[in-house]
């Protein structure tokens, strides 16, 4: 794993290995939609590691436990920026399948690269949680910060953002407007190109994990 700051890269073997299976133009969309599964599950890890627990007393098959660890706190929330960020949200949810979803439907205008909000419906009352915001990609930035704007406005307790990969760009747009909030990804590319995608990326993940064009 490379951590800064602001930016936590996991590059556990697992990782990286799925993640080369995805970049891969063969791969088909079932085998997509599984790999983004497991990737996500396996950055739920990693972004869910400072929870804060509490203990509690319980009876094992053997004897009393007096301080076994159990979360703390009212419950995650999760929300995902539709539609690509529901593969990810999915994988989370296997992990952590207790917490409070929400979604944010947003698309990139081609033509201005800006974000374009249609939908937003999240769970009430954030400001004890711990909220994580899910999109495959972190690419000029725009839409994640966006997503993180909307957010905040319902102030909660936490924030983190979790995506697949993300490049320069993307994290200075993102970290220039709220470096109070961390990103974890699987993998920081090297650029974006003329059209917005990140290089050399996987292509669209939206349109990869459900057969679109």
């Amino acid at each position: 794993m490379t951590e800064t700051a602001q930016t936590v890269v996991v590059s556990h073997p697992l990782v990286q290995h799925k993640l080369t299976l995805m970049r891969r133009k063969e791969t088909t969309v079932a085998e997509f939609r599984r790999l983004l599964k497991e990737i996500s599950m396996l950055l739920a890890y990693e972004a869910t590691r400072d929870l804060h627990v509490t203990h509690m007393r319980i009876e094992t098959p053997v004897q009393t436990m007096e301080n076994a660890p159990v979360l703390d706190g009212k419950k995650l929330v999760l929300i995902g920026i539709l539609r690509a960020g529901l593969g990810i949200l999915d994988g989370m949810l296997e992990i952590v399948p207790a917490a409070r979803v929400g979604h944010i439907g947003m698309y990139r205008n081609h033509e201005t690269l800006e974000p374009v909000e249609y939908f937003f419906k999240v769970p009430g009352k954030l400001q004890d949680r711990t909220v994580i915001i899910c999109d495959p990609m972190l690419a000029t930035g725009n839409s994640a910060v966006a997503a993180v704007d909307r957010i905040k406005r319902n102030k909660p307790g936490s924030l983190k953002f979790v995506c697949l990969l993300a490049c320069p760009e993307g994290l200075k747009t993102f970290h220039e407007a709220h470096p109070d909030v961390p990103v974890v990804t699987a993998a920081v590319d090297e650029r974006l190109n003329e059209k917005g995608y990140i290089i050399p990326g996987l292509g669209d993940a939206g349109d990869r994990l459900f057969g679109t064009r």
